[in-house]
């Protein structure tokens, strides 16, 4: 599974000219499902996005988890799990089938939903979506259950 985790003030998901998700302060979580993803990956990846200490402090240090007062917006990204190792022309070979990935989707989603007392929002599986944000610093943070140690 692999996660890129972006620090934003506000966040939305359009599909077809609707807002199908949008919240204030927070993060917008992309995730790229793989083959070889199991539950565990999903709650190692929910306890990573939940513990990752970027939000400033009194300080304006970075050393803060999200609050339960912000928000989350998750987004199916199924590109993440595009490889280059020939070529430029991405492969995705990696990715779980959709029918796979929305399983671990929902499951990802109700292990976070769990865990987080905010306003948890989505964009929607398999869709094209519009994405807009506005991000804060910017602080991006890329996790892959695959490869844990960098």
């Amino acid at each position: 599974m692999r996660l890129l985790v972006r620090r934003v003030y506000s966040a939305n998901v359009e599909v077809a000219d609707s807002v199908v998700g949008q919240i204030n302060e927070g993060l917008v979580v992309y995730i790229g499902l793989e083959k070889i993803d199991q539950v565990a990956d999903l709650e190692w990846g929910s306890k990573k996005v939940l513990g990752l200490r970027i939000f400033d402090d009194e300080e304006g240090k970075m050393n803060l988890p999200i609050a339960d007062e912000m928000g989350i917006l998750v987004v199916s990204q199924f590109t993440l799990c595009g490889n280059l190792k020939k070529g430029y022309r991405p492969s995705f070979n990696h990715a779980a089938s959709p029918s796979t990935a929305i399983s671990l989707y929902e499951k990802f989603l109700e292990i976070l939903g769990n865990s987080f007392g905010g306003h948890l929002q989505t964009g929607k599986f398999g869709a094209h979506m519009k994405i807009a944000m506005k991000e804060n610093g910017p602080v991006t943070i890329w996790l892959d259950s695959q490869n844990k140690s960098y």
